[in-house]
């Protein structure tokens, strides 16, 4: 195996055991909700104006699939809509308290992952955080790429 093959399948194993182990915590305290739903409502809280595209492309899902998901999240009182003035087209999204409950939980089991993880990070010098950095970076506008080459693909 090459050393490409070995770090994209480091990537996806270093992921899966990170899915693995977070979610026995997140679905201990965020058990009546999806992984995308709870991602919906973090992208929601951290963004202001959140819309159908928006959320679809942060996602990685359809419009139609996040149009299902956000009237599941309305019925469920953890998010509403609304329209500015200006705009009367464009839905907007935003938490309710209820919603802000559970992205504060959300926020609050991800800086426990963080702490729990920073072991591993104590002897990494700047230079390798740089590298690694730089490396995700070139990484991720390469699959950036990707997708609008699929995205384009999918419209002709």
């Amino acid at each position: 195996m090459d050393k490409e093959e070995q770090v994209i399948i480091g990537f996806r194993d270093l992921y899966n055991k990170i899915a693995w182990v977070n979610r026995i915590k997140l679905e201990d305290s965020l058990r009546n909700y999806t992984f995308s739903e709870v991602g919906c409502i973090e992208y929601i809280g951290d963004n202001v104006d959140s819309n159908v595209t928006k959320l679809a492309e942060y996602l990685y899902m359809t419009r139609g699939a996040l149009s299902k998901m956000t009237k599941k999240l309305i019925e469920k009182g953890l998010i509403e809509s609304y329209q500015k003035p200006d705009n009367k087209k464009e839905i907007y999204f935003r938490l309710t308290e209820q919603g802000e409950v559970i992205y504060n939980v959300h926020g609050e089991m991800h800086r426990k992952f963080i702490e729990r993880d920073k072991i591993v990070f104590e002897h990494i010098t700047a230079e390798q955080f740089d590298s690694v950095l730089a490396f995700m970076k070139k990484y991720d506008r390469h699959l950036d790429a990707e997708i609008q080459k699929i995205d384009i693909e999918m419209k002709s």
